[in-house]
Order: C-alpha cells, then structure tokens, then sequence
C-alpha cells in the first residue's frame, strides 16, 4: 500500500473523529440565544421620554457557577465568567405611529468568553461580538400605565466557527419581537410593576444546518421612584428607582442539530428564573444617570445556573424647548 494513501486514511479516519466528538459535544448541550438576560428591570415596559437621546455604556458580567441537568440536578462545576461592554444610544421621537412614540435603539458591543450553550467549549478574549439594533421602538403613555412594543435583530459580526473555541459571536441572524407594560398603583406614579415579554427566532449557524430553538424571555421588576428635592424644597434635583427584579427563560422550540440524514432534537428544552435587585438614579442637573442591577439564577434545566451584574451608565440629551 503506497505511503499517501494510509496518510490519507489516517487523515479521514482523524477528521471523522474530530467531527463525532464536535457532534457530542454539541448534542449533548442546550444552545444559547442572543438576548441578553438582565439588561431589563424596573419599568421595562416604560419607553424613555420623547425628543430624548440616551448615549450609554452598559456593563454585563455572568458568572456561572453550576450546570444543571435534565432534572435540575447539579452535574458540574464550572470555571467560568462572561462580560459584555460597548457603546449604545436610544433615541426617542415626538413622531407618533397609532398613537405612539416612535424610537430605535443600536448597541456596538465587545465579549470576552461568550457562552455558545449548556457546555464549556469556548474561552475567548475579549473581542467585536454581535451588533444589537432595534429599528422599530413604539411606546404609549396612559395615567396608570405605559406600554411598549418593538422588534429587534442581532447581526452575526461576532467571530464564529462551529467548534471553535475563541468564538466572540453566535454565528447566526436573531430576530425578535417584545412587548411589555409597567402599571403604576398610584397618580404620581411612584408604586410600579412592570414586565416585558420577549420572543426570539433564531436562524441557522454559520456554515451549518445548525439551529437554534426558539427562545421566550420575561423580564420585569416591582419597585418604588423617590424624588430627591434640591435644599429649597422647590424642585427635584434627581430621581432614584429601587427595588425587587426577575427575569424568566423559556427554550420553547427544540434545537436542531443534523448529523449525516439525521436530525437530532435535545429532548428536553432548558429554562431558569431569577430574582435579584435594582437600584438607579438620574441626576437632572446634569442629566447623567447610572444603574446597577443583581439577578441570582434559580431552577435553571439543562444550562449554567450563576449570578448576573448589570451596570448601566448613561447621558441624557433633551431636544424639548425649555
């Protein structure tokens, strides 16, 4: 037998390998979606003022510290923590579409360590990941209650490579559509509950016929708006919101993941809940405003249980005539 020929039997039978591992790995994990899990609390369902333009730096960090099975059952300990920062702006106008205010929002974003799914496959440095915008931001503003609705996308500019291991992005176009309200118990509006539903379809990965599940996300927050008064007594010099945040994850659709003719469904879909708390504050002299939320994961299904911290620092442009 020629010396090229078992070279390259040795090669196939090695790429054939290399892939069956990949195909566990992945069979073997709930894959993730790209809504970001935290970064909605107090008043989620309350759209920013109109004739307003929000410049923000958010801070996401997730620390994992079990993965839990099909039962709930505490099958690993991992050693892991992923972080988000970039740059966003809102933008809010006095342009009205059935009544409501028209807005759009854009997030350019860096992670390090993106979480692919339920399973420890990717450590990356911090590196460009998946560009967030939401062309479609529609908000309505009754005595005892706001409403929200829009639609939001998720470009797959993040590095990804299926099996990859310094993966910064998900690979695939996300579109979602959410909708929410925050009902105020009293006229001045400072006693509020609030929750925003979203729902996200995912396309295929990158190069593959690789899907994710369709994904179901609730969050929301019960708390309380105090107006900080300046020393006259005549007029707020600021506004702090306190309170008690959650947040729900519901995998609704199987992931589908093809092997040869085959197509692999996990059979039992992930979820987890949350709870936690939320402090922010907005100084109108300045018009600056920074928040920091704490979500501790309970009853997490077949992905990572942790904590996630989310910091928000903003500045606030008002283009209303004074």
């Amino acid at each position: 037998m020629k010396l090229e020929n078992i070279y390259s039997r040795k090669k196939a039978k090695f790429t054939y390998v290399v892939m069956l591992l990949m195909v566990s790995v992945y069979c073997n994990a709930q894959l993730k979606g790209g809504h970001i899990l935290g970064a909605m609390g107090l008043q989620s369902g309350t759209q920013a003022p109109e004739k307003t333009l929000s410049v923000y730096i958010p801070a996401y960090i997730y620390t994992a510290n079990c993965l839990r099975n099909a039962d709930g059952d505490k099958v690993g300990n991992p050693d892991l923590t992923m972080f988000i920062t970039g740059v966003g702006a809102n933008y809010v106008s006095d342009f009205k579409i059935l009544g409501a205010n028209y807005g759009a929002t854009i997030l350019l974003a860096g992670a390090s360590n993106t979480i692919q799914g339920s399973y420890i496959g990717s450590k990356s440095d911090f590196a460009f990941t998946d560009m967030y915008i939401q062309p479609v931001q529609l908000g309505w503003h009754n005595k005892r209650a706001d409403f929200v609705f829009s639609y939001q996308m998720y470009l797959p500019t993040g590095k990804y490579e299926v099996g990859g291991s310094d993966n910064s992005g998900l690979g695939m176009f996300m579109n979602e559509f959410s909708a929410g309200t925050t009902l105020y118990f009293n006229d001045k509006k400072t006693f509020h509950f609030s929750a925003l539903a979203a729902y996200e379809i995912n396309g295929k990965k990158k190069d593959t016929d690789i899907k994710t599940g369709d994904i179901l996300s609730i969050e929301g927050g019960l708390g309380k708006t105090f107006y900080c008064m300046n020393a006259e007594k005549t007029a707020p010099k600021g506004i702090l919101n306190a309170g008690l945040i959650y947040y729900f994850q519901y995998k609704v659709s199987d992931d589908k993941i093809p092997v040869g003719s085959f197509l692999l469904l996990e059979p039992d879909k992930d979820h987890v809940s949350a709870l936690g708390a939320e402090v922010n504050y907005l100084h109108i002299g300045c018009m600056t405003q920074a928040g920091f939320r704490w979500v501790s994961e309970l009853g997490a299904v077949n992905r990572f249980q942790g904590n996630t911290f989310f910091i928000t620092l903003a500045h606030v442009f008002s283009f209303k005539k004074k």
